[in-house]
């Protein structure tokens, strides 16, 4: 179990407080706090995502939650886990933290997730994806570990603000509230579970959804609403076993090659979905929507200089204009084998994933039922169990479909009082600051919002670049230090 960290040490904090002007903002706090401890903070943060946190090991995220439950305390915050009746131990909890504050007028809920996306340690460079490596990188360090930006750069900017604050002497002014959740990267399946069974704890003025990466130039977003997201495997079947491919072939149907052609079908050359109805429902931007994404940076030719990509999908369209729209998305594709171990065999079944990202006014439910029909108008018997072997005799193309339960897109409005606050309050932290209706990414925010009735907001810290959800994933040091400073204005938000 790696040790558990204190705020400060006495002699720190002494010099810590001396080197303070005397009207100190929190922005100022957070970043002489920072300064000052710069080195202990790291050492601190390696220890952090040092603990395994992925959903295969349910006994390492809740010795994360145990873990944070400890720092929260140290604080003197009210911390306890959170489940939910009849959920069995494997759920990873919520960890719930509080801080009253006297006569305070409103109540401010930080959100992050401790637990991070699956593990290749063969993909990695140093083959340990929990053995944090600080490497330069442009004359700038950065430290690589997974979950190091997805998302404990974030609870680790809250409770370091907390600290910063707490240094300074700079009394708050709400209330705050932390729910930090453990199962986010596998589609917070029960987190709405939770949080309703504890809805006299998570309510507020506003959520402050702390994830995902700031805008490419490294200019500070904020974000108000998310796409929603729906996952569907499909597997086509041919013939029950592998046949050779001289003999059976023109004969043998080709499960892979069925697959390719009905995947061909549901998209265009320039990416629009041909499903019938896809794009059904939409509710449109309004005004001030429209108007940040007009006023919104246009990186797309640094981004596709950055990925080497010679063409874009989108009719031409803006990435950020396209982040407001539906998505399908073909995210693996399997059938029989390749390289050293490839066969002249026609495979007996193909499968691939799709992820549907979904917009405020589709359904996941309604937009998976879009894509059932599609596949059966195609000629498919569709079935959502292993086919019997009459039901493929008795069928010329038998299509297995599993769907999982969705998450759907929520968007808060942008002149709602509170958010005027939160702009406020980071831009006296970050400067002038970009405003998005909508993230591409799916975070959980209408199960969020459906439990407490409260808006959200999504405030992110960490580099663009940092490889989330894959081999090698990083954080920019000077994100998470500037992501304390955010985090302490907000905290201290009148």
């Amino acid at each position: 179990m790696p040790r558990i960290w204190t705020s400060v040490v006495p002699i720190a904090l002494s010099v810590f407080m001396l080197s303070l002007p005397a009207q100190v903002t929190p922005t100022q706090a957070a970043h002489s706090y920072t300064t000052t401890h710069q080195a202990d903070l790291l050492q601190q943060f390696e220890e952090f995502v040092a603990i395994p946190d992925v959903a295969a090991d349910p006994t390492g995220l809740r010795r994360n939650a145990d873990y944070l439950i400890g720092l929260l305390r140290q604080r003197g915050v009210k911390a306890q886990l959170l489940s939910a009746p009849g959920l069995p131990d494997s759920v990873p909890p919520v960890v719930y933290g509080e801080l009253k504050t006297p006569n305070a007028r409103r109540t401010i809920v930080f959100y992050a997730h401790y637990d991070g996306q699956p593990v290749t340690p063969s993909e990695w460079d140093n083959g340990a994806p929990f053995t944090p490596v600080v490497k330069q990188v442009d004359g700038e360090p950065r430290i690589y570990a997974r979950a190091a930006a997805d998302d404990k750069a974030a609870i680790f900017a809250q409770l370091t603000a907390l600290s910063a604050l707490q240094a300074a002497q700079i009394s708050l002014k709400a209330n705050i509230r932390l729910v930090w959740e453990g199962e986010e990267e596998a589609g917070s399946t029960h987190l709405g579970q939770i949080l309703a069974a504890h809805r006299e704890l998570i309510g507020g003025n506003v959520w402050l959804v702390c994830d995902g990466p700031v805008e490419q130039t490294r200019r500070q977003l904020l974000i108000f609403g998310a796409r929603g997201d729906a996952h569907m495997q499909i597997t086509v079947y041919g013939p029950d076993h592998a046949l050779h491919s001289g003999h059976y072939g023109n004969w043998a149907p080709n499960p892979a090659m069925m697959l390719a052609q009905l995947l061909e079908g549901m998209k265009d050359s320039e990416g629009r979905v041909r499903i019938p109805h896809f794009y059904d429902g939409i509710v449109p931007l309004g005004a001030i929507e429209t108007q940040a994404l007009a006023a919104a940076p246009v990186n797309d030719d640094m981004l596709r200089q950055e990925f080497a990509v010679g063409q874009t999908s989108g009719g031409g369209k803006r990435l950020l204009m396209l982040d407001n729209v539906p998505t399908l998305e073909v995210t693996g594709i399997s059938s029989g084998q390749t390289g050293a171990q490839a066969t002249n065999s026609i495979p007996p079944t193909a499968t691939a994933n799709l992820d549907l990202r979904l917009v405020v006014g589709i359904d996941a439910k309604m937009q998976q039922k879009r894509v059932v029909d599609y596949v059966a108008s195609q000629g498919y018997f569709v079935t959502s169990e292993e086919p019997t072997r009459e039901e493929r005799l008795g069928h010329a193309k038998v299509a297995r479909i599993q769907i999982d339960a969705g998450e759907n897109a929520s968007r808060t409005p942008m002149d709602l009082p509170i958010a005027a606050d939160v702009i406020r309050a980071v831009e006296s932290a970050r400067g002038k600051i970009i405003l998005l209706p909508t993230s591409g990414a799916t975070m959980p925010l209408d199960a969020m919002e459906r439990a407490s009735g409260s808006p959200s907001v999504v405030v992110p810290i960490v580099n663009h670049d940092d490889n989330q959800h894959a081999a090698n994933e990083n954080l920019r040091l000077q994100n998470l230090w500037d992501g304390v400073e955010t985090m302490a204005a907000l905290m201290a938000m009148p």
